[in-house]
């Protein structure tokens, strides 16, 4: 009975003593949970989605160092040159782009990359060195601020620039990012919340768009090496109506210089 009693409490203060182990501290930021744009919004059905829990296939170009990894898709630089991953594939005009993106950045001792997602043109004659791109994250590595972007023909430029309302957009954070294409209106999302609309003609172009993934480094620069990942991308058609308003504030009308 004695030793049965000693068995007991052993295990007992085993018991406590592993306790910690499995709790989380409490400085502990909670992780962003299952809330984004295309619940909050009322989106589903999902049309396609994409879960990067198997090796990246021929629905994918990709440049420099791409791969699945524990379900993410990950980009990872050297110091030198860019890293892209492009969704192959017919595209679309309109619809609701969302992905669960994290990024982060080693070292500060040399030039930062900036960290990409963006709608392209499909037909590569189309892109006119990016003048027709839609950009829903564009971030300097290190950075806690974020860029979206509408680019337009001739050389147009509609941009905004957002900082997070909760944990940081650095130090391996996941945060959520969208973009609504329709005939009349584009609209951003981040984290679940609408934060701009533009619905000026002149930035609607009505071409086909994919999705790229890019870390963007700076011509002649030795660059900070980076990482980008990808949780989930998914796809929503136009189907179903907004379950809340879209209004936001426009982004501001500029010029892109890049336009060729």
């Amino acid at each position: 009975m004695f030793s049965e009693r000693l068995t007991r409490t052993a295990a007992a203060t085993a018991g406590l003593m592993a306790l910690p182990l499995l709790v989380a501290p409490a400085s502990a930021a909670p992780i962003p949970g299952p809330i984004h744009a295309g619940n909050t919004f009322g989106w589903y059905p999902v049309a396609k989605r994409y879960e990067f829990v198997s090796p990246l296939g021929s629905d994918w170009q990709t440049h420099g160092n791409v791969r699945t990894q524990n379900g993410m898709l990950t980009l990872l630089s050297g110091t030198r040159g860019d890293v892209t991953a492009t969704l192959r594939g017919a595209g679309h005009a309109h619809g609701r782009w969302e992905i669960r993106w994290r990024g982060r950045q080693y070292g500060h001792a040399h030039t930062s990359y900036r960290l990409q997602s963006a709608l392209v043109p499909v037909a590569s004659r189309a892109r006119h060195c990016g003048a027709q791109d839609v950009t829903f994250e564009d971030k300097t590595a290190g950075q806690n601020k974020a860029g979206l972007a509408i680019n337009a023909l001739p050389n147009l430029a509609f941009t905004k620039t957002v900082r997070p309302r909760g944990q940081s957009f650095t130090g391996d954070h996941w945060h959520t990012f969208a973009v609504e294409v329709t005939g009349k209106r584009i609209s951003w999302f981040v984290d679940a919340h609408v934060v701009a609309t533009e619905t000026r003609p002149a930035a609607l172009s009505g071409v086909p768009l994919t999705v790229r993934f890019r870390l963007k480094s700076t011509k002649g620069e030795r660059m900070a090496p980076a990482r980008m990942q990808m949780d989930w991308l998914r796809y929503w058609t136009l189907s179903k109506p907004d379950d809340k308003s879209t209004k936001a504030p426009r982004p501001h009308k500029t010029t892109y210089d890049d336009a060729c």
